[in-house]
């Protein structure tokens, strides 16, 4: 026996590679004709990697301080060999993250993968769907510029309207009464350490369900197959799906890589926490079409506060999505056709909501 072979042998014994790779050998996916929609959620793994691998960079210099946070990513920008370029990639990554894990959302939605027994895999992409949000949320302070200051102000006050303990969570969120050191500090903490490390529990619970149950098959395809028995169902995860990955892989990274370059990410001006607000103040696009709904809605509805009611709408709304599959009855019929009708609409709602914001201005 070879050195390569003991080796290979030593190894084998301690993690398993034999097993590993035979069950990489028999993991197959369906092949159909939305099987390219499978790719999303890679996508947005890749990103999610992305976003860790230059976020470590970036914390090789950044401050989470009102002092120093706005002169340390100026440093970045500036002094440091490439920190413009990190920085550029990171927000813009950050950006296509947020859009690859919404649309992975709506893929799975129209495809109805959601269905028994994948209810889990569906609550547990929510879930890192909401992280997402959170991180982008969290991460749009950090700068410390004028911006990003007003707009936390604005998005923390939405869930301060929230009956009973909504006060409670603008407080926690920022860390005192108004926006100041205190919530930059806060958000770091979130931004760095609370949403990664449950990011990372909730990916890992995702990938496991998904591998627990598999990928599943639009209904409109499974009743194709019972016609066509003898058409392909099915492609080897490797080397046939990964390499289709992989190729998906470099279109998000050729975006990526385009948008850092030739649209950098602008730093601003340096927040000052006693100038009165600048016009124009939004938060950003991801947010936009509940900003634009809660800015249209009047003052009173009823005997109710317009925003309140908003609020507590779309909290309602996001409820009933996440529980969506303990809705549907899994079979074609007028409920499953109703719910389908619903999910087109929230997402031209989102659409068009957001698209108007950007021209009403």
């Amino acid at each position: 026996m070879g050195i390569a072979d003991g080796l290979r042998q030593w190894l084998d014994e301690r993690f398993g590679w034999h097993e590993i790779r035979a069950f990489i050998e028999h993991k197959t996916v369906p092949l159909h004709r939305y099987s390219y929609w499978y790719f999303l959620g890679g996508m947005t793994l890749f990103l999610f990697v992305i976003q860790v691998l230059t976020g470590i960079l970036l914390l090789l210099y950044y401050r989470p301080s009102a002092n120093e946070a706005y002169e340390s990513v100026q440093y970045i920008m500036t002094q440091v060999r490439f920190g413009w370029l990190i920085r550029s990639i990171h927000s813009w990554s950050a950006n296509l993250m947020v859009f690859t894990a919404a649309a992975h959302m709506f893929s799975v939605f129209f495809l109805k993968s959601y269905r028994k027994p994948r209810e889990l895999t569906w609550l547990s992409g929510m879930l890192l769907l909401f992280l997402v949000l959170g991180f982008g949320f969290s991460g749009y302070l950090l700068p410390w510029n004028t911006l990003s200051v007003f707009a936390t102000k604005v998005g923390t006050d939405i869930p301060g309207q929230i009956p009973v303990i909504g006060k409670w969570i603008m407080v926690f969120l920022r860390g005192g009464e108004d926006v100041t050191g205190a919530t930059l500090t806060r958000f770091f903490g979130f931004h760095v350490a609370v949403l990664p490390g449950i990011a990372t529990l909730m990916i890992g619970l995702h990938l496991l369900l998904v591998q627990r149950f598999g990928m599943s098959v639009p209904p409109g395809v499974e009743e194709e197959w019972k016609t066509k028995p003898l058409e392909q169902r099915e492609m080897r995860f490797f080397p046939n799906f990964l390499l289709r990955e992989l190729m998906a892989w470099y279109v998000a990274l050729a975006v990526l890589g385009g948008l850092a370059a030739l649209k950098p990410w602008e730093l601003g001006t340096k927040a000052d926490l006693f100038a009165s607000a600048p016009p124009g103040i939004r938060p950003e696009w991801y947010f936009m079409f509940m900003f634009q709904t809660l800015r249209m809605l009047p003052a009173k509805v009823g005997f109710i506060d317009g925003e309140l009611l908003g609020v507590l709408c779309f909290g309602a709304a996001f409820l009933v999505w996440t529980l969506l599959p303990f809705f549907d009855p899994g079979r074609p019929g007028r409920l499953q056709r109703l719910i389908t009708g619903i999910g087109f609409f929230a997402l031209a709602y989102v659409a068009v909501m957001t698209m108007y914001a950007y021209v009403a201005k």
